[in-house]
């Protein structure tokens, strides 16, 4: 039987529908971390989008400068700049995968799309790392020996706040969009296999 490097129309379709979601990503917010005090009965909430920075930004600033922490401006991170661009690229990728219709396109995506969302969660994990471990010696509460990093996901107990780390809506949907990916990729692998059987 001959084989062909066509993908399947499903996967094409799954390709666009991607494509699209990944441009509405750009809008939506990705992370969000949640604090939880007595205080603040209402919580406190950062949502991380990935141009700029939403929720209480301005009380969790207030909060962090008694700890020591550094506040939160968009400005000091460079992610807010290049991250829309390296998203609208996946977009556009997804997009030229579909169309292309050629299974080794799905694959090298895929190894591309994977590390990218590696690379984002190590960085954002060195930048929870350096906002709650360097503190300023000046500051008006100081706990011997504690830090103040967030949880990278998950809870985590930060003196009298308890700190959620979770992704909001466009986090969910980028990683619905890998798995889609992923699925993809590996239904075309199993797909040569059977035909080379064949």
């Amino acid at each position: 039987m001959k084989t062909t490097n066509n993908m399947s129309g499903l996967h094409r379709i799954l390709m666009v529908l991607c494509s699209l979601a990944l441009v509405a990503v750009i809008f939506l917010p990705i992370w969000r971390i949640e604090l939880d005090a007595a205080q603040y009965p209402e919580g406190l909430e950062l949502q991380i989008y990935s141009y700029k920075l939403a929720g209480q930004v301005e009380i969790i600033n207030g909060l962090n400068h008694y700890i020591g922490m550094k506040t939160l401006h968009v400005e000091d991170f460079v992610e807010f700049t290049v991250l829309p661009y390296i998203i609208g690229f996946f977009a556009l990728a997804f997009l030229a995968v579909g169309i292309a219709n050629k299974r080794k396109w799905v694959y090298i995506l895929f190894v591309a799309f994977l590390i990218f969302g590696i690379v984002a969660m190590v960085d954002f994990y060195i930048w929870e790392y350096n906002y709650g471990h360097n503190l300023s010696p000046d500051a008006p509460i100081k706990v011997p020996g504690m830090s103040y990093q967030p949880p990278l996901i998950g809870y985590k107990q930060l003196l009298n706040f308890g700190a959620y780390s979770i992704p909001d809506i466009g986090g969910w949907i980028f990683i619905a969009c890998g798995l889609i990916l992923a699925f993809a990729a590996i239904q075309e692998w199993r797909k040569t296999k059977t035909t080379k059987l064949a």
